[in-house]
């Protein structure tokens, strides 16, 4: 029992001692986290409180015009910037103000747009009351229209999905506006003496977003990233302890401790132990901070109350599966060189597919599907079933499971690798 403890202690040290590790497993974890949540938080805050200022040119000057600039405004999702408040806004004013940066877009709208909406509006009853009247209207009394071109400048960094909706709601807010003349021309056709209003009342469909969990919680920014980014902390215990492997062959030191009367898995274990200490401190660092640190800051506070024995469970488990990563890595790497930049790299990539940058739900199918291969995304989905979606241990012990299977086989992977490398 003594020679583990030493075998504990000796690897206490070298953590301890590398100034470069303790800051990649600690420092920068959390200074990710805070940077990401503030840039993420918008997303999750009601968008009233944070609008887009856009640009509108104004060249109809007329109902649709109006209802254009109403519709946007009262999307809630934008501010709009027209002639009123910038001085000689035109066309060009305003693609050299979105080319410049000072706004993310600008809508120009073409002149006599409500004139000639109206018109053909009105062209297009008188027809159909003919028709039922069974008269016919003269040649020389129909009109062709010229399409009107709402033009829309984008800023180049936008990306597709934005600019897609944009559009949406433009084309929806002309087909507002249509029905709105269309019953304002049968109106006046029918005789009515009496001018009624656009019928705005009860709508016969709503739409209610209802949470499926049984808590009334809203999700926040704080939920999403503390988690994601302690799974990334975790994994990047790989580069530290495939260094120190390393190191310790380089240097000579693990032939010594080969030799000594301590058995090689014991060695493995002070290891597991030492590290899996290190992830809980990670994950309880990251859990801190979301409890106390993010309040302080104007973020929303982390909800952990009723499963913290879970997400334990699901942060050990993530730890034993970065430490299998990290000594697989230690045993094939050859050099420090070698073993540092792989491991990094390796959980960036992991990170990547295993949806902590960029949700799966957002990837080509063939990502979605590679990333079911990731631990990082098991052990994420699993924080992310207790947290969001309400989940029990139990409803994690598959993922809990894939984890620790993925330990056991980067260790066998490893030891008969350096058995057999020691018999050459």
């Amino acid at each position: 029992m003594y020679k583990f403890i030493t075998s504990v202690y000796k690897e206490t040290l070298l953590i301890c001692r590398d100034l470069g590790g303790l800051i990649i497993l600690f420092v920068m974890p959390l200074a990710l986290v805070i940077t990401v949540t503030f840039l993420q938080d918008g997303a999750f805050r009601n968008i009233t409180e944070q609008k887009t200022a856009i640009l509108l040119v104004d060249n109809d000057h007329g109902e649709v015009a109006e209802h254009i600039r109403m519709g946007i405004e009262g999307s809630l999702f934008f501010s709009v910037s027209t002639g009123v408040n910038i001085k000689d806004l035109d066309e060009e004013k305003a693609k050299q103000m979105v080319r410049q940066g000072d706004f993310l877009m600008a809508i120009v709208l073409p002149e006599h747009l409500s004139e000639d909406l109206q018109d053909e509006v009105q062209q297009k009853v008188n027809r159909i009351l003919s028709a039922f009247m069974e008269e016919e209207i003269p040649q020389e009394q129909l009109k062709d229209f010229e399409t009107k071109e709402i033009r829309l400048y984008f800023d180049p960094t936008l990306p597709l999905s934005f600019k897609e909706t944009i559009k949406t709601h433009i084309d929806k807010m002309m087909y507002q506006v249509e029905n709105l003349f269309i019953y304002i021309a049968f109106e006046k056709e029918l005789g009515e003496d009496k001018q009624l209003p656009f019928p705005t009342g009860k709508k016969l469909i709503t739409f209610t977003e209802i949470n499926p969990t049984p808590t009334k919680k809203i999700p926040n920014s704080v939920q999403h990233n503390v988690p994601a980014w302690a799974l990334f902390a975790i994994f990047f215990i790989t580069i530290p302890l495939s260094a120190n492997i390393v190191r310790e062959r380089t240097q000579g030191t693990n032939i010594r401790l080969i030799t000594s009367p301590l058995p090689y898995g014991r060695l493995l274990m002070a290891k597991i132990l030492v590290f899996s200490a290190i992830g809980l401190l990670q994950f309880i660092l990251m859990v801190l901070m979301g409890l106390y640190i993010f309040p302080m800051l104007g973020l929303p506070a982390l909800d952990i109350s009723g499963r913290i024995l879970s997400l334990f469970v699901v942060a050990i488990a993530s730890s034993m599966a970065a430490i299998g990563l990290g000594v697989l890595l230690g045993t094939l790497c050859q050099t420090q060189e070698q073993s540092a930049p792989l491991g990094a790299t390796l959980t960036v990539i992991l990170a990547a597919i295993g949806g902590v940058w960029i949700p799966v739900f957002a990837m080509p199918s063939f990502m979605q599907a590679i990333s079911r291969l990731s631990p990082m995304n098991w052990g994420l989905q699993a924080f992310y079933e207790i947290l969001l979606r309400e989940g029990t241990l139990a409803s994690v012990l598959l993922k809990v499971a894939l984890l620790c299977l993925f330990f056991i086989l980067c260790m066998v992977i490893s030891i008969v690798y350096d058995k057999a490398k020691r018999n050459l």
